[in-house]
């Protein structure tokens, strides 16, 4: 896991390895002051000596200001490589994201994701800062601030080493029981999330059945939790102040009574007043470097809970990947599906989804696919593009396995309206350019009048320089629709799929399209899944889904006079008021 997460601090290994350089030379600086420090008192002053003590002074403001200036380079350095490390880790893990299959996002809810990329690798960017600085400043700032005391008084030094390990043990204590809260604390920041990002992206909904405090109320609960696990975490973390500072005076006085004692007792030969000094200075030092440890294993404790959840999104291998020798190349809009078998439960005992499915598709066809909710017609469609890979069976497009092409061709090639429409911010050009991104405003225009957009940007303001808001909230579901038609036809692919996407369309606009797509882009293969039989009916050919199962697939015609479910819904419709979802 460590090995995995430190490969992302690239470009800043010189800035991370600079950071502990910088800090031993300031705890160099530091150590050297005191000894200073007692030598300008026994030396200088109790001998008199005032060139020595002048002399010494300086000294210790030149190494006062060098350890000043390695410290302010420390702090510098070690922003640069954890905001930098932090910043590769979002990017890492964000780019794997996007190789990742359908079935590899369904593993992660969006919450979790969103938790992952902000506070977890905040958590993670902090604890690396803190470790390039402490993790070498205060081990090595506690090792020889031992030895010089024991330098100077082996005897009144132990008092330290007794304390340190005393202190060790109860640090461990602490953290130990802390551990277990942070762990649990973070999980919670997914349901935090969640509650918001599903109260903002339905708010129209909350609003329009007046559940505000209903959603207040999930907010204070998701909130609630946090704030607990966090006194519950804090309430062990605080215990380590004061025991800390207890330890601090406690040996302080201890040093006083013993140091005070062997100076009266010696004269000063064994112990001067500017040891004892000295002493005390190296007992805040020493007792400071092990509560910064201290600080060293909370922070990393709090983070070894994120470092996990980052880890499982950068093993996670993606589910579908190009082969070896792709193809390069697809030859034509023709499909083909081979005994395909189907379920999203690959590792476990789920139905399939999908059974015993076999049919061609000549290019260049308009194929509908009709059939109940739950039939499969979107998970159908999902596998010519390859969202999804097959568990039995195969399907080929241009007389090609898609398991062969190269990924980015094989979805230039197919285009997909999915069911759910997703525009993003920017003008409307911006947001159909994403189907070719060096589309003209010319072809960008046409696309639109091929998918009846044309007539309502027409009529705005600014027309094709229109600002979309996030989502496309503030166009209307058939706008909606048309304007990612439009935005799939500027590729001008071989195999275009309209995944119920003309649901919000009103039946004369619908027929337009239909139209369109028969007179403008004959060459192309349709598939277009819908509801309405209407909206299906003049297709080459249809395709009726029933369970999972391909119950029916002909013509109109022969659908009518042949497939029992196709045509009890005909009729109905035509009494206005069919649905496939309806009991036979």
């Amino acid at each position: 896991m460590l090995k995995k997460l430190l490969s992302h601090v690239q470009e800043y290994k010189a800035a991370s390895i600079a950071t502990p350089i910088c800090m031993i030379f300031e705890v160099l600086f530091e150590i050297l002051i005191p000894m200073l420090m007692g030598s300008i008192v026994d030396d200088g002053i109790m001998a008199g000596n005032l060139p020595h003590v002048c002399k010494t002074g300086l000294l210790m403001v030149v190494l006062a200001i060098c350890g000043l200036v390695s410290g302010l380079l420390g702090g510098v350095f070690a922003a640069k490589a954890a905001t930098g490390f932090g910043k590769n880790l979002r990017k890492g893990m964000f780019d794997r994201i996007q190789t990742f299959s359908f079935a590899n996002i369904d593993k992660f809810s969006t919450a979790g994701l969103i938790t992952r990329l902000t506070t977890d690798v905040t958590n993670i960017q902090n604890a690396y800062q803190m470790m390039l600085r402490m993790c070498f400043r205060a081990p090595f700032s506690m090792i020889l601030a031992m030895t010089a005391a024991f330098v100077i008084s082996p005897s009144i030094a132990s008092i330290y080493l007794i304390a340190v390990i005393l202190l060790a043990l109860v640090l461990m204590l602490i953290i130990r029981k802390g551990m277990k809260y942070f762990t649990e604390l973070f999980k919670k920041y997914d349901d935090l999330n969640a509650t918001v990002q599903e109260n903002v992206n339905a708010i129209r909904v909350v609003k329009a059945y007046v559940r505000e405090d209903y959603e207040k109320n999930r907010m204070k609960k998701a909130v609630e939790n946090i704030y607990h696990l966090f006194i519950r975490a804090e309430k062990m973390v605080i215990m380590n102040g004061p025991i800390m500072m207890g330890t601090v005076y406690t040996c302080i006085l201890t040093i006083s009574w013993f140091g005070a004692h062997i100076i009266i007792q010696s004269g000063g030969s064994e112990l001067g007043t500017g040891d004892l000094m000295s002493l005390l200075t190296y007992c805040m030092s020493i007792l400071m470097s092990l509560m910064m440890i201290s600080m060293i294993f909370v922070m990393v404790s709090m983070s070894i809970a994120s470092a996990e959840r980052i880890c499982e999104v950068l093993d996670e291998e993606p589910d579908i990947t190009d082969p070896e020798d792709p193809v390069m190349s697809v030859k034509d809009g023709s499909i083909e599906f081979n005994d395909v078998d189907f379920s999203y439960y690959k590792e476990g005992n789920g139905a399939p989804v999908l059974k015993d499915v076999s049919l061609s598709i000549k290019s260049g066809e308009t194929i509908g696919i009709i059939g109940g909710t739950g039939s499969a017609k979107t998970t159908m469609v999902s596998l010519i593009s390859r969202l999804y890979d097959v568990m039995q069976g195969s399907v080929k497009v241009g007389g090609v396995d898609v398991r062969r092409y190269d990924l980015a061709l094989l979805r230039e090639e197919v285009s997909v309206v999915l069911q759910k429409n997703v525009l993003f911010s920017g003008t409307i050009l911006e947001n159909l350019r994403w189907g070719k991104a060096d589309a003209s405003e010319e072809e960008c225009i046409e696309a639109c009048r091929m998918a009846c957009a044309d007539e309502f940007i027409e009529k705005m303001p600014d027309r094709y320089n229109t600002r979309i808001e996030q989502g496309g909230s503030n166009v209307s579901g058939g706008q909606k629709q048309r304007l990612c038609i439009a935005r799939a036809l500027l590729k001008k692919p071989k195999i275009l799929i309209l995944d119920d996407s003309t649901s919000a369309v009103d039946t004369a606009t619908d027929a337009k399209i239909r139209k369109a797509f028969r007179e403008m882009i004959p060459g192309t293969t349709k598939l277009i899944i819908a509801q309405r039989i209407s909206s299906v009916q003049e297709a080459d050919r249809i395709i009726v889904l029933d369970d999972g199962r391909v119950n029916g697939f002909g013509t109109h015609e022969e659908l009518l006079a042949s497939n029992d479910i196709y045509r009890d819904v005909y009729e109905s419709q035509t009494n206005g008021n069919g649905d496939f979802d309806e009991p036979k």
